[in-house]
């Protein structure tokens, strides 16, 4: 038998027990989740944003074996929830679910508090065209005639949006400079408020996800005239594009991703990534996502975070020919 010197023992024994270390660091990344996730929503209940983070959460806390918390911390553009987010540990157990507008016309505005590299893209979850609806008492039935009205009286028509420099304030202002028209925009808190005062008759129109608004359409309350997108929406197939109206200068989009602070380990990242791939294949979350005028349509981490870079360009420019600040 061979016997080992007492500092071959005692190098054998190190090398033992950083070895354990190791497979207990690894075994605890693989172990993820052990705890309640917190999902933050830049946004209150009731819009798409807040949609598409219950959807998830209700979806995903299954297949990871953890209940999801779905935290509503609307307000500033979306820098609350964002700052949240960017502060909390690295570690997978506190997400964004971000909106488009806030991720790539935010940074624009000059009072944001985070920039997009305070975070990582996990996986896009829902995607949505903007839609143009009015009251229901105005007296227009297609973006012809909305142009046709705005263009005989000036100033007099108004539009909601959810904020200053929001998707909805912006969209606002590609219509006005695509139809030569003037019409007046009135900021408020959120979608939730500016839908119910258009509803109420003090505002005029409105542009955003279909989801807050359907019912309200289907219940004859509201007019929709057009989708901002490329194609019409299967939950409303007789609606027409802004394209096809002689608009397609006109085209917003919004998305609705999983986002993590910055320097999440890339095990955990991949994880999320792959159940959110599972998730967004099952035939169930699809329909119900088409039923509220979204498409689940998944993106992976890498091209979630070219499609931001490359939409974070194309808005800083109407921003800044709109001189668009932050409220």
């Amino acid at each position: 038998m061979k016997y080992m010197t007492r500092q071959q023992f005692g190098r054998l024994a190190l090398a033992s027990a950083l070895g354990l270390g190791l497979h207990g660091v690894a075994g605890a990344q693989a172990a993820y989740p052990t705890k309640p996730i917190s999902m933050v929503v830049p946004a209150s209940a009731g819009g798409t944003t807040d949609l598409a983070a219950r959807m998830a959460a209700q979806a995903l806390g299954p297949v990871l074996g953890q209940t999801i918390v779905v935290e509503n911390k609307g307000g500033g553009n979306g820098n609350i929830a964002a700052a949240q987010v960017k502060r909390a540990e690295p570690d997978g157990y506190t997400l964004l679910m971000q909106y488009s507008g806030f991720h790539v016309i935010s940074p624009h505005l000059g009072k944001s508090s985070w920039e997009p590299a305070d975070f990582v893209p996990v996986a896009n979850v829902l995607s949505a065209p903007q839609i143009v609806v009015v009251r229901g008492d105005l007296p227009v039935n297609s973006m012809q005639e909305l142009v046709a009205y705005a263009k005989a009286n000036p100033r007099k028509l108004n539009y909601a949006s959810s904020g200053n420099g929001s998707l909805q304030h912006v969209t606002g202002v590609q219509l006005e400079q695509a139809a030569g028209i003037q019409i007046v925009h009135v900021p408020y808190k959120g979608t939730g408020p500016a839908l119910q005062d258009l509803l109420g008759g003090q505002v005029d129109l409105t542009f955003g996800t279909a989801p807050p608004f359907m019912p309200h359409i289907q219940a004859g309350k509201l007019k929709v005239l057009a989708v901002t997108g490329k194609e019409r929406l299967p939950s409303l197939p007789q609606t027409p594009t802004t394209a096809e109206t002689g608009l397609p200068a006109v085209n917003a989009t919004s998305w609705f991703a999983l986002f993590a602070p910055a320097k999440t380990p890339a095990a955990v990242v991949s994880k999320l990534e792959a159940d959110v791939r599972n998730m967004l294949r099952d035939a169930a979350f699809k329909q119900k996502a088409l039923d509220q005028g979204a498409t689940a349509d998944f993106m992976d981490s890498k091209a979630l975070g070219a499609m931001a870079a490359r939409d974070r360009e194309m808005w800083a420019k109407v921003v800044k020919e709109a001189n668009i600040k932050a409220d």
